[in-house]
């Protein structure tokens, strides 16, 4: 992780194993919180993903849609004889 590496070839994604991980924690963090994955290996197989968590998701308001949706009357009516004994 030299910084003047990082600086010349910024890569969006930064590949480390166990102990930089353990060691470097506090500043691997920081790069997440900058919007970098990190992703942690051992014996160079990935094992974990740091990721930024991102903004949190907006509640849902029921009924918001209202409208926008029509559903046939006969939606729930059963289905003709030929294509119900396609199911069957």
């Amino acid at each position: 992780m030299d910084l003047v590496y990082d600086l010349v070839y910024y890569c969006p994604m930064i590949k480390v194993n166990i102990h930089e991980a353990k060691t470097h924690l506090s500043r691997l963090l920081a790069r997440v919180a900058a919007g970098q994955e990190v992703i942690i290996s051992k014996a160079g197989q990935p094992i974990a993903r740091l990721v930024p968590i991102g903004a949190p998701k907006k509640r849902r308001t029921p009924g918001q849609d209202e409208g926008l949706i029509w559903i046939a009357d006969d939606f729930d009516a059963p289905l003709p004889e030929g294509v119900q004994s396609l199911f069957e």
